[in-house]
């Protein structure tokens, strides 16, 4: 099992990054490999994304969901194993800390190759700075859930 965990600090209010981080379907503008996101319904969305150049198909669900707080996730069907926590910290009115937490398990010599050389962990620090720029340079989401998925 590979781990890794980012932390980005964007300046927009905590409400901002939070719906943005809700628009799964926009995680391919950001999100290196990630070719598309479709939202099936409000907790489950199926991913396409491109690893190590094979390209993967999985469907995702989220486990746990509170506005301004956290979105979690794991995969429930598909060709890859992960799961996942993103949180947000209001630091400021104006400054949001967003922290990713992932865990996977990498397939294939490759993956595992890149996963012990730290590719994966560059990937989403990549992506962590992408949603950084992407959120700044907009100021406000493309749109926004504010739903609430208690924890099983």
């Amino acid at each position: 099992m590979s781990n890794v965990t980012e932390s980005v600090d964007v300046e927009v209010p905590i409400k901002v990054a939070y719906d943005q981080w809700t628009q799964f379907e926009s995680f391919p503008h950001f999100m290196e490999g990630v070719e598309s996101v479709t939202q099936v319904t409000d907790t489950r969305n199926h991913w396409v994304v491109e690893v190590g150049g094979a390209t993967r198909e999985f469907d995702t669900e989220i486990s746990e969901q509170h506005p301004e707080e956290r979105v979690a996730w794991a995969t429930v069907e598909g060709d890859t194993k992960h799961a996942g926590v993103v949180t947000f910290h209001k630091l400021s009115d104006t400054t949001t800390r967003v922290t990713i937490q992932m865990d996977w398990d990498p397939e294939g010599l490759l993956e595992k190759a890149g996963a012990l050389v730290g590719v994966d962990d560059r990937r989403v620090k990549g992506d962590a700075q992408r949603f950084k720029e992407f959120i700044e340079a907009r100021e406000v989401p493309t749109g926004g859930w504010e739903g609430d998925v208690p924890r099983d």
